[in-house]
């Protein structure tokens, strides 16, 4: 089967890269060049991490790189695959505007998913004429390493689809789980108000930051403490999922907290930005919190 994805981002070059590892020939989409050229750096460096540790081939990574190809138009990258990832921004509109785009271009029995975290399936399958071949596969970040799919259904999704769905992710070493379209689906309803009450927990001044990762970290067995998780993820994209969810469920316990909200409105997004919870400085392997979060 051929594959399409679009966005070049982290998840985007992610899911191409374990997509191509794993034998299927990839179209890997984006309307800027030079994110593509950036992507394929990211994937080639991925792969020479795989080689490195022994877990991959050079044969073998010549032979994934050999299966991807890039593209900046959606009609071109589309053509004759069986199924499309679209991993663009979290943003409705966007994503909308492209599934309107699939539905046009793309074959009519391919499968359209989404990798949205949090965006209703039925309402991006309700702008397409196909919406029964609609689909959520959640990746996590990063990709090729995390084993979960989050395979959401819409209301239409056929017993059909799901089941292909779930095979494919199967085929990609993951582990699918099958949940249904709400809000935030499991993954985001769960994470999300806990990221959210770790932020309120410092802006009450309950803690510290690297007080409250501590305790996750420690007496909740979380790799990751909250806070840094959120930096990792970006409090921008923290942020519009609070949102997605406390406007679907009309539940106060999801209003994000204006702590969250300052930090997006200032620029501190966390990894991306270079500032969040934490400082991240090129080089610096050390965690540092953000000097003002310090005491």
């Amino acid at each position: 089967m051929n594959v399409a994805v679009i966005g070049s981002g982290t998840m985007g070059n992610g899911i191409a890269h374990v997509f191509a590892q794993h034998g299927f020939s990839v179209s890997l989409i984006d309307i800027n060049q030079p994110a593509l050229d950036r992507a394929l750096g990211t994937i080639t460096k991925n792969l020479d991490r795989q080689v490195a540790k022994a877990t991959l081939s050079e044969d073998d990574k010549a032979a994934t790189l050999g299966r991807l190809k890039t593209f900046t138009s959606i009609a071109d990258g589309v053509a004759g695959v069986g199924l499309v990832v679209e991993a663009a921004t979290e943003n409705v509109d966007l994503k909308l505007q492209i599934f309107r785009d699939l539905d046009q271009y793309a074959p009519a029995d391919a499968i359209l998913a989404s990798n949205t975290s949090s965006i209703s399936i039925t309402k991006i399958a309700a702008v397409t004429k196909r919406p029964q071949q609609v689909i959520g596969m959640h990746f996590m970040n990063p990709v090729p390493v995390m084993k979960l799919v989050e395979v959401i259904r819409g209301y239409a999704t056929s017993d059909e689809v799901t089941a292909r769905v779930m095979d494919l992710s199967r085929q990609l070493g993951k582990t699918p789980t099958e949940v249904n379209d709400y809000p935030g689906f499991v993954a985001n309803r769960i994470l999300m108000p806990m990221i959210n009450e770790a932020i309120i927990t410092l802006f009450e001044g309950v803690a510290g930051v690297e007080e409250i990762d501590t305790v996750m970290k420690l007496g909740m067995a979380h790799p990751m403490g909250p806070l840094q998780l959120a930096d990792f993820i970006g409090l921008d994209v923290c942020l519009a999922i609070l949102r997605v969810l406390h406007e679907g469920l009309g539940n106060p316990k999801y209003a994000p907290c204006p702590l969250l909200v300052n930090m997006v409105m200032a620029g501190r997004l966390g990894v991306k930005s270079g500032e969040g919870f934490y400082q991240y400085t090129a080089g610096l392997k050390e965690l540092v919190v953000a000097a003002r979060f310090r005491k």
